[in-house]
């Protein structure tokens, strides 16, 4: 032995698609070509985006259409890193192609995936991304400072600056912005994660709350406890109550919170 670290001879390869079962098969395949030494799986473009913050991956097999953030979307973002993974898409759907390639895709594959087509596509990712390449280094975009909204066919995107506080209505929140009310496919849970070192707390089990949108703290009728907002009351509970006080305290140390006028 020369004690010289094992040289990697595969791609490593994320796959993304918020169906399980098409998950599974994606991830099978892959993991029966030659060309590939890692699969990695995640059942939404948000999860993906986390193990691309903490790992490198040659390249991305994406679905298009899923909750959140489209698959285009995603792969929009990712074509901002400064060494982004190599793009193929895997879908349903064979209206997008265009799109696809336009934000750099290498390959479009149509469900159900042929191990032949996966080949061609495998190839021509070890063409850009050749197994056993160092890791790359690169800075993740904030995928979610702003969401995108679909409404009768078009998107438009709210961006997290504008929200005030956010209400959980089952599968999905509503966003309480200065623009009105959006709503978006995504658990409170989920959204909390990735705002909360944005500056949103949650308050109650269906509320979270933008820290520099809080004018102040007050009692409602029966005594709980109200946080202020311009675009409505959010109710505090007591389990929450002590963290919302710290953290206003803290912002406001910072000069965070708005300036009444």
């Amino acid at each position: 032995m020369n004690g010289k670290p094992a040289v990697r001879t595969g791609l490593r390869v994320l796959a993304v698609d918020d169906v399980p079962a098409a998950l599974d098969d994606l991830c099978n395949l892959l993991r029966e070509a030659p060309e590939v030494a890692d699969v990695t799986a995640a059942g939404d473009p948000l999860s993906a985006l986390k193990l691309i913050q903490n790992g490198r991956f040659d390249a991305v097999f994406l679905d298009i259409s899923m909750p959140g953030l489209d698959g285009l979307e995603f792969g929009s973002l990712l074509r901002k890193l400064a060494e982004p993974p190599v793009i193929v898409f895997v879908t349903a759907f064979d209206e997008h192609a265009v799109a696809a390639f336009g934000i750099g895709a290498v390959d479009y594959l149509l469900k159900p995936v042929r191990a032949e087509r996966l080949a061609e596509a495998l190839a021509r990712v070890a063409r850009i991304a050749p197994a056993g390449e160092p890791p790359r280094t690169g800075s993740t975009p904030d995928a979610l400072a702003a969401l995108p909204i679909e409404s009768g066919g078009r998107t438009r995107y709210v961006r997290r600056q504008d929200v005030q506080f956010v209400e959980a209505h089952g599968d999905y929140v509503r966003l309480h912005a200065r623009s009105g009310v959006h709503l978006v496919r995504m658990p409170i849970s989920r959204l909390e994660e990735y705002w909360e070192s944005a500056g949103f707390v949650r308050t109650h089990r269906g509320f979270l709350v933008a820290l520099g949108a809080v004018r102040e703290l007050r009692s409602d009728s029966v005594g709980g406890l109200l946080a202020h907002t311009d675009l409505g009351d959010v109710p505090v509970s007591r389990r929450h109550a002590r963290e919302l006080r710290e953290r206003l305290l803290r912002a406001a140390q910072r000069g965070e919170l708005e300036q009444r006028t």
